[in-house]
């Protein structure tokens, strides 16, 4: 049995005991044309693709029945997951009907929400089919949102998509260090993204999301921040640079975002508004972890990173400080965000054992340019564990040295000359009642 398909199964087992968690008889995923119009949780199911109308009905009682199109039956049977496997010919209805006779469920949970995106992939049409088919039947008035469940099943991570997404973290971390040693003052944004395009190509990987966009590539504070694709900005001496880059290996993701400085000509060091810029983004990040545990909402999370950076005289980011991280990027089900309308239901859910979130938030240095941060970490029953190698120190760039440093003045591993010494300012922790405040000191412009 493939790695795949050993995982797929484990996710199969997982569900059961979800279900039954949620006192839900029957999961029931109801999908046609995939490679077309795909449903985010059929992954989680089953490593295919389907084309005529088929169901997967995952019941609490450990039963699984596929309802499949004749020609794809195949490809069920040789995942070894189903204990019923039922092909047709002509239409589903008749053999829907009869496997629900079968499992005789007082509830059946479909894939729709209002608020989760990965657990909304019944289409408005394949729902319409589904009713008419159950129209007149005791089940029509039992239908009930799976997103609970679905939420549950892709957010508490397996021992193997741990790994997984451990692996994927350590390539990008690789990556990260040959852009160190390639990037010079001079080069355009596009010139930094071709050249990591060539590195992810060339390991045969693919992207967390869209290559055009991936990597980010941010240069100065003439750059577009955000989402937008590497242009023409000329990384210059004086200027933040920050890189926002993800990769998919083995179908998970990475999502880590790096920042450097560029020194000016006779700077030995990071001016004090660019360091005071990643203290207060890195002290951020740390207050944020050290409210991310298991019970907690993820709006709670997002609440004490924000007042630390609006505390220290900065804007608030106007985005979530963080999201789940696995098979896709933004992994749908729980987001650490502010309780905002975008972010309605899923800002409210809890932190669980085993999710992956990213630790992210950025301020902008006025005429420097952004100072952002993003790591990515596992949820345990007793803390959080970094996945990624946390950036604890600003780190430069020395025009006519090769290889960038840190802000404790030692070399990165890919660099080789030396360069002056920036010190780093440490941050104050008081802990009051399992509470961490930071001060940092007045804002410097």
């Amino acid at each position: 049995m493939t790695d795949d398909r050993r995982l797929i199964r484990e996710k199969l087992e997982q569900a059961t005991t979800i279900l039954d968690e949620f006192d839900v008889d029957l999961w029931l995923t109801f999908v046609r044309e995939t490679m077309l119009v795909t449903d985010p949780a059929l992954e989680l199911i089953y490593d295919g693709d389907v084309t005529w109308q088929s169901a997967f009905l995952i019941g609490r009682d450990g039963r699984r029945t596929a309802i499949i199109g004749h020609f794809d039956a195949e490809n069920v049977r040789a995942l070894g997951a189903y204990t019923n496997i039922v092909d047709y010919h002509e239409g589903v209805a008749q053999p829907l009907l009869e496997a629900l006779t079968d499992h005789a469920p007082r509830s059946i949970a479909i894939n729709y929400s209002e608020d989760d995106v990965a657990a909304d992939g019944l289409t408005h049409g394949m729902y319409r089919l589904l009713t008419g088919y159950l129209a007149d039947t005791p089940w029509a008035a039992n239908l009930t949102s799976a997103a609970p469940i679905i939420a549950a099943l892709r957010g508490r991570k397996t021992p193997a998509e741990i790994e997984r997404v451990r692996r994927a973290v350590e390539t990008t971390e690789r990556v990260f260090d040959e852009i160190e040693a390639f990037v010079r003052p001079g080069m355009t944004q596009k010139q930094i993204a071709d050249f990591v395009h060539e590195r992810i190509d060339g390991m045969g990987l693919d992207y967390a999301w869209p290559k055009p966009f991936n990597p980010i590539v941010t240069c100065g504070p003439e750059s577009a921040m955000g989402h937008a694709a590497p242009g023409d900005v000329v990384l210059q001496r004086g200027h933040t640079f920050h890189i926002d880059l993800g990769i998919k290996q083995n179908g998970y993701c990475s999502d880590i975002q790096r920042m450097w400085y560029v020194l000016e000509e006779g700077e030995d060091t990071a001016p004090p508004a660019v360091q005071r810029a990643f203290d207060v983004v890195l002290g951020a990040i740390e207050v944020g972890e050290a409210a991310l545990c298991c019970g907690v909402a993820g709006w709670q999370v997002d609440e004490v990173a924000r007042e630390f950076i609006v505390d220290n005289g900065y804007p608030e980011y106007m985005h979530a400080f963080g999201h789940l991280l696995g098979r896709s990027a933004h992994d749908g089900a729980t987001v650490l965000g502010p309780r905002w309308e975008r972010y309605k239901g899923i800002c409210d859910l809890e932190v669980e054992a085993g999710n992956i979130f990213t630790l992210e938030l950025h301020v902008v240095v006025p005429e420097r340019g952004m100072m952002s941060l993003e790591e990515d970490v596992i949820v345990t029953e007793t803390g959080v564990d970094y996945l990624s190698t946390p950036r604890r120190a600003c780190v430069i760039f020395a025009s006519g040295c090769q290889g960038f440093r840190t802000a404790a003045g030692k070399r990165s591993r890919l660099g080789k000359s030396p360069v002056g010494r920036c010190d780093l300012i440490l941050a104050t922790r008081i802990g009051i009642n399992s509470e961490i405040s930071y001060s940092l000191g007045p804002m410097v412009n």
